[in-house]
């Protein structure tokens, strides 16, 4: 009895010891990034290859903007575009309009000085030079990438008092402008009650798809007040929370849609299963990871010059993260291996300085590769970085 017993032991023994080994890249993890810093890599037959302070949340600094981006499109869906409306309360004679000119906003993230001469030529198309009253504005407005609640930053613009330069963007993109910039005078009179409001014109921005891949590109923060279209940072968190396994929900807290402040915190493993929920949102749209973040050596922005090199270039597409006042640095996304096929992963630093961290991050991604071997992705980004193409595909 007594040796079937140590059989049976021993079986279970070397059944167990397997299950028990670390993890394929463990060590070289810790070697390259550190033991005290976290990593979670998910091979796409769900092998775990790296396990490193897997479950401790750290700022992920803007890390945060993948649930954003996820939480935005589950509430708006990839075509959702944002209107602006510009109407006026008066009759148009002589080229003024007798009353206030009103702006009418939705939050739309991607109203930029572009697109204010843009407004202006379409004014001066209607056959107005100037307004007898005051710009009015009504809803939340965001103008290059901030909120302008007066539309202080948007009048002086229309006015042809600021970002003269951008006037040569706007107009080779539509020569039709002609040579002139538009200028609209505004004679800052009393609101006057000559009528009801009357409808000039309506602006459109661009796809919220191609707003995600130019924000994630340049790591903008204008996604925090973007994010109250949809409840802000409360909602993201709840959307994070609600999409991910239940065991990496205790790794989840936003409270900045950006990755701003100082309190949100992710787990490598929640960062995981958030990409891994991305990706089925996105799936749902017939999209991938590549049309919302970049691909790293190849789209412009903070990943431009990250892993550029004839072996890892297009083999990554992620987002970095970057906040050293709060001493993070991060790098999480999908690389493409022969070995693995798609490897998610998180790298979460925190207390290193930034140079170091970047270095960690991307010496872990070139290990990997060097061993799994690279495969890039079958990627042709636009022509012009995502950016510009978001800027030109706005509605007309």
């Amino acid at each position: 009895m007594g040796g079937v017993v140590a059989v049976v032991v021993a079986a279970g023994f070397l059944l167990a010891g397997p299950a028990c080994a670390a993890p394929p890249y463990q060590e070289m993890a810790q070697r390259l990034v550190g033991t005290d810093q976290g990593v979670f890599a998910r091979a796409e037959d769900g092998t775990v290859l790296v396990a490193v302070e897997a479950d401790r949340p750290v700022h992920p600094a803007s890390v945060s903007k993948i649930p954003t981006t996820l939480a935005l499109l589950r509430r708006l869906g990839p075509e959702h575009r944002f209107e602006t409306r510009v109407l006026g309360t008066g009759p148009v004679h002589d080229g003024t309009l007798d009353g206030d000119l009103i702006v009418e906003a939705s939050s739309d993230p991607f109203i930029i000085s572009e697109h204010a001469f843009w407004m202006g030529a379409g004014l001066r198309d209607l056959g107005i030079r100037e307004v007898d009253g005051r710009l009015v504005v009504v809803g939340p407005l965001l103008f290059n990438w901030k909120l302008d609640p007066q539309g202080t930053a948007l009048r002086a613009v229309l006015m042809g008092d600021r970002d003269r330069k951008a006037w040569a963007t706007a107009r080779a993109a539509r020569p039709s402008l002609g040579d002139t910039p538009p200028r609209l005078r505004f004679l800052n009179h009393a609101q006057k009650k000559t009528g009801k409001r009357e409808t000039l014109m309506v602006h459109q921005s661009p796809p919220l798809v191609r707003i995600l891949k130019a924000f994630n590109c340049y790591s903008n923060n204008v996604f925090h007040p973007l994010s109250q279209v949809i409840g802000g940072p409360a909602e993201v968190q709840k959307i994070a929370v609600e999409s991910v396994p239940p065991d990496a929900r205790a790794g989840i807290h936003i409270e900045n849609a950006a990755g701003a402040g100082t309190t949100n915190r992710l787990s490598p493993r929640a960062a995981v299963e958030l990409i891994a929920a991305l990706e089925r949102e996105l799936a749902t749209h017939h999209l991938t990871l590549t049309d919302v973040l970049p691909v790293a050596g190849i789209d412009a922005g903070t990943l431009h010059d990250r892993l550029d090199d004839p072996v890892t270039r297009a083999t990554l597409v992620g987002k970095t993260g970057t906040y050293g006042d709060v001493g993070a640095s991060a790098l999480a996304g999908v690389v493409y291996t022969q070995r693995w096929g798609r490897v998610t992963f998180a790298v979460l630093d925190r207390g290193v300085p930034v140079p170091q961290a970047r270095a960690h991050q991307d010496a872990f991604v070139r290990a990997l590769v060097a061993d799994a071997g690279g495969r890039a992705l079958a990627y042709r980004p636009d022509p012009v970085p995502a950016m510009t193409a978001a800027t030109l595909a706005v509605g007309r």
